[in-house]
This record gives C-alpha cells, sequence and structure tokens, in this order.
C-alpha cells in the first residue's frame, strides 16, 4: 500500500513509512531523543538502531495488512522526514475507533506541520477508514500537543489517572477524542 497525502499550502505530506525510511526515523529519533524523552517511554538503547527501527517499520506495514495500525512519515515537500504520526489500536465491529500518536522534529515544532498531519490523518482515519471516533492521551502539560487537538476539534474527555509509564513513572494523561460527525459535518448531513 503505497499513497500520500497533502497538505501542499502548509508544505507537508504523509506516507506510510517504508523499509527504505528507516535511516532517516532513526536519525530523526536520534536528533531528538534529549528533547523528547520527557514525553516518551524509556527506551532501550538498541531500540535506537538501524535494525531496531527496521523491526519497527516492518511491524507496522503487518499491522497496516492487519488493519491494526498504520504508522506515517511527516515529509516536507523535498521529501525530509520531519516526523511520524500513528493510528494504533484499531477497533473494529460495534466500537470503530482508534487511537493516534505523533511527535515532530523539535526543530520543527510551532510552525503548524503537527496540526497539519493531525488534520490530514482525521481525513484518513474517518473517510478511508471508516472509523467513528479517534482519541489521544497527553501529558497535562503538553500544551502544544494540547494546542494541535484543539486546533483539530479534539474535545477533553477526562483524567486517566497512571495511564502511561513515561520516562521511567507512571503519569497521568489527559484524554481527548474527535467522532466523525465532528469531522465530517456536511458529509454526514447528507447521508
Amino acid at each position: 500500500m503505497s499513497f500520500k497525502l497533502y497538505n501542499t499550502p502548509q508544505g507537508i505530506y504523509l506516507s506510510l513509512l517504508k523499509l527504505t525510511d528507516a535511516e532517516a526515523l532513526l536519525d530523526l529519533r536520534l536528533r531528538n531523543r534529549k528533547e523528547h524523552q520527557q514525553y516518551e517511554p524509556l527506551r532501550d538503547h538498541d531500540y535506537f538502531t538501524l535494525e531496531s527501527q527496521r523491526q519497527l517499520i516492518n511491524q507496522r506495514i503487518l499491522d497496516a495488512q492487519q488493519d491494526s495500525a498504520y504508522m506515517f512519515g511527516i515529509y516536507l515537500l523535498s521529501g525530509e522526514l520531519i516526523g511520524q504520526i500513528t493510528i494504533s489500536n484499531v477497533v473494529r465491529g460495534v466500537g470503530q475507533f482508534a487511537d493516534i500518536g505523533y511527535f515532530i522534529d523539535h526543530e520543527r515544532q510551532g510552525k503548524g506541520y503537527t496540526s497539519a498531519a493531525v488534520q490530514l490523518i482525521l481525513g484518513y482515519a474517518f473517510r478511508s477508514l471508516g472509523l467513528h471516533r479517534v482519541q489521544a492521551a497527553i501529558l497535562p502539560h503538553n500544551t502544544g500537543s494540547r494546542r494541535v487537538l484543539e486546533k483539530n476539534g479534539f474535545q477533553a474527555e477526562g483524567l486517566a489517572r497512571r495511564f502511561i509509564k513515561i520516562n521511567g513513572e507512571w503519569q497521568d494523561h489527559r484524554t481527548y477524542a474527535i467522532l466523525a460527525e465532528d469531522f465530517l459535518p456536511q458529509e454526514q448531513k447528507s447521508q
């Protein structure tokens, strides 16, 4: 499966990560390791190797084939990988929901790239995957991520106590969600 989702005015596109992206993904992770650590789980040293990034991408390719997760790179129109955004934990049946998570190169923050990437991924989640709900959980002090979600129409739903082990400690997360009818109001009204 190979396709691209464009936001040309913002100067980015999304594409499912391929094994050929492993080196660029590793470089991105290494450049951002220190700055992003406060928002991420502790990782073993071998996570930051080319082989580990290849394994991660390969697993996500298999996940996409099984409709359980989709890992996209966030690229500048020049082709430079500047971030990642993932739809994961896809639930079908009566649920029809998934989680999203993302990160952007710390030197590219504040330029609207992440907001544009979330907008693109929501279009894919609701139109192509037919999901009903997309949710995210962020650390309460992560104001940049909160702004990204709110700009895209997510609503805060509550506090998940000691939800995910981040940087070696169980930490509370603020939960957010958006429904298809919030994102696609014109299309929903015509059905």
